[in-house]
């Protein structure tokens, strides 16, 4: 099933396509987060990030709650828009050497990842609302709530100490 397939007739498809898309994401994000909290060098960012490992585990724990509760299989299809974000947070991650600038674009790319989420999350909420779902809408909105709250704490962090230690040795555009 293709986002512009005729598999696609109805809203109640394009939600469990939605549901689908967002499966994979969150599988993406799960197998790729140890490899990105290695290359961390500052606590606070790792501890973040752990912390989003674990908040991802229960992002799949409650999709699949939807799935059982929308009566969908719980399946995968590929989610381009995950796979860019972590092609381009991979290609970055390699041709970064300071340690500094490395957790600076690190905590961007988890930030791409809670927009990818409140974009997706935000929009299947409304969907399960509008097809008279509320069981669905009220668990899709705990991970919702979950990314709005992970991006304030890396908006913070990173405006507070990443992006300032990143460039420290900057020069200086005049």
């Amino acid at each position: 099933m293709g986002l512009f397939s005729r598999d696609i007739r109805t809203m109640d498809d394009l939600f469990v396509h939605g549901l689908r898309d967002a499966y994979y994401a969150e599988k993406r994000i799960l197998k790729a987060l140890p490899d990105i909290i290695g290359k961390a060098s500052d606590p606070e960012l790792q501890i973040t990030l752990r912390a989003h490992f674990a908040e991802t585990e229960d992002h799949l724990v409650r999709l699949e709650e939807v799935f059982r509760l929308h009566g969908a299989e719980a399946k995968t299809v590929v989610c381009h828009t995950i796979n860019g974000i972590m092609d381009e947070a991979e290609y970055i991650v390699r041709e970064i050497a300071d340690p500094e600038v490395l957790d600076a674009a690190l905590a961007v790319f988890a930030q791409e990842i809670e927009h990818y989420a409140m974009i997706r999350y935000g929009t299947l909420t409304s969907w399960a609302r509008r097809l008279g779902r509320a069981d669905c809408a009220r668990v899709l909105q705990r991970t919702l709530d979950d990314a709005k709250a992970a991006d304030r704490k890396l908006t913070a962090i990173a405006e507070a100490k990443l992006n300032v230690r990143a460039g420290e040795d900057a020069p200086h555009a005049h």
